[in-house]
């Protein structure tokens, strides 16, 4: 095997690692098959030509793996992969001041057997004790529990 093989084969398994790295989410046969390219083009050159060229390919394979990492991630390639979009939904925070047990509402969605409801002039999300009920219909809350709003027809 010639030394421009195993120098294609090395750059081949680089950028495999990257499609790994950047593109393919999780462990892939990307990534098995650069580090295995890689691994197979050093030990394919201290098989073929020695000690001293497997330990200068290994340690050059080393730096330029370092140095690829670096600058892909100096050119801020994780700024223009990764997402910006934040998260603006909520979590159902029940104050137990504004609702409590007997409060009356109207359903907005249809229950089943959850759901959103208009209780006190406020949306919350509201759960059944099995039943499904319809969109616009009168309800009561029953009990509040583990930060759920539990409701039945009125």
């Amino acid at each position: 095997m010639s030394l421009t093989l195993i120098i294609i084969l090395i750059i081949a398994g680089l950028i495999l690692l990257l499609l790994e790295v950047f593109v393919v989410p999780g462990i892939t046969v990307f990534g098995i098959g650069g580090f295995a390219l890689i691994i197979f083009s050093v030990w394919k050159t201290y098989h073929s030509f020695g000690t001293m060229a497997g330990n200068i390919v290994l340690i050059s394979t080393i730096a330029f793996s370092v140095l690829l990492l670096y600058v892909a991630l100096k050119s801020k390639t994780w700024n223009r992969i990764m997402l910006k979009t934040e998260i603006s939904g909520k979590v159902n925070e029940i104050d137990s001041a504004r609702i409590q047990a007997g409060d009356t509402g109207k359903t907005i969605s249809r229950l089943a057997p959850g759901g959103k409801a208009l209780i006190n002039d406020e949306y919350y999300e509201v759960f059944t004790t099995g039943d499904f009920i319809d969109q616009e219909t009168e309800i009561e809350v029953t009990h509040l529990a583990d930060n759920k709003i539990f409701v039945k027809r009125k």
